[in-house]
């Protein structure tokens, strides 16, 4: 790679996230407040994708538990792609399609929100826990790329990143994770530094 390739990249993701939130502002705020008030009302966020999704959503789940820009309480988040017992005995007991949905299944409440990730929008796996945690009477919040997918049509809210490569959808993906943070600290402990 040459320096002209490298600034080209670095280029199109910065003008993919500026056109992506100057789209989408509305939707990633109604996010946000989604996030917050289920937080703020004691109910917890499940998150969970496949590959480079299931470590965004573990990267979501570690900046609510533990801290974002500021010391705060810890707030109630689980990523469903980090306990290897549970994932490889529904996996292997049952299908890989279920590794998420038995842990909705076992996990989700109504009034949670389950944070699905799929840069392709069509993960089996990803759309059966949607299919569970919307019958919980959970809230349903979706991080997509290309087209939306399947996971468009079946989530309360779907922010689409409306990109091919899997990189560059990824890179708002983890834009968005860490605004939602913002939103969340900032709706929850407003007098605390940093807002």
């Amino acid at each position: 790679m040459d320096r002209n390739t490298l600034l080209a990249i670095v280029e199109e993701s910065a003008r993919l996230k500026r056109e992506f939130f100057e789209a989408e502002a509305d939707s990633v705020l109604e996010a946000g407040r989604m996030l917050a008030t289920a937080l703020s009302a004691g109910k917890k966020i499940l998150s969970f994708g496949n590959g480079g999704s299931a470590a965004d959503s573990q990267h979501f789940a570690a900046e609510l538990v533990n801290r974002f820009r500021f010391d705060r309480p810890a707030l109630a988040a689980i990523a469903l792609t980090t306990d290897t017992s549970i994932l490889t005995s529904i996996a292997n007991d049952s299908d890989y399609e279920s590794i998420f949905s038995r842990q909705v299944e076992a996990l989700g409440a109504p009034g949670d929100v389950a944070v699905a990730i799929s840069t392709s929008g069509g993960s089996a796996n990803v759309l059966k826990a949607v299919e569970v945690a919307r019958a919980r009477g959970l809230k349903t919040l979706g991080l997509a790329g290309r087209d939306g997918g399947k996971l468009a049509k079946v989530v309360d809210l779907c922010l689409t990143v409306p990109h091919r490569e899997t990189a560059r959808i990824q890179e708002v993906h983890a834009l968005l994770i860490h605004l939602f943070c913002e939103m969340i600290d900032g709706s929850l402990y407003p007098g605390s530094r940093g807002h």
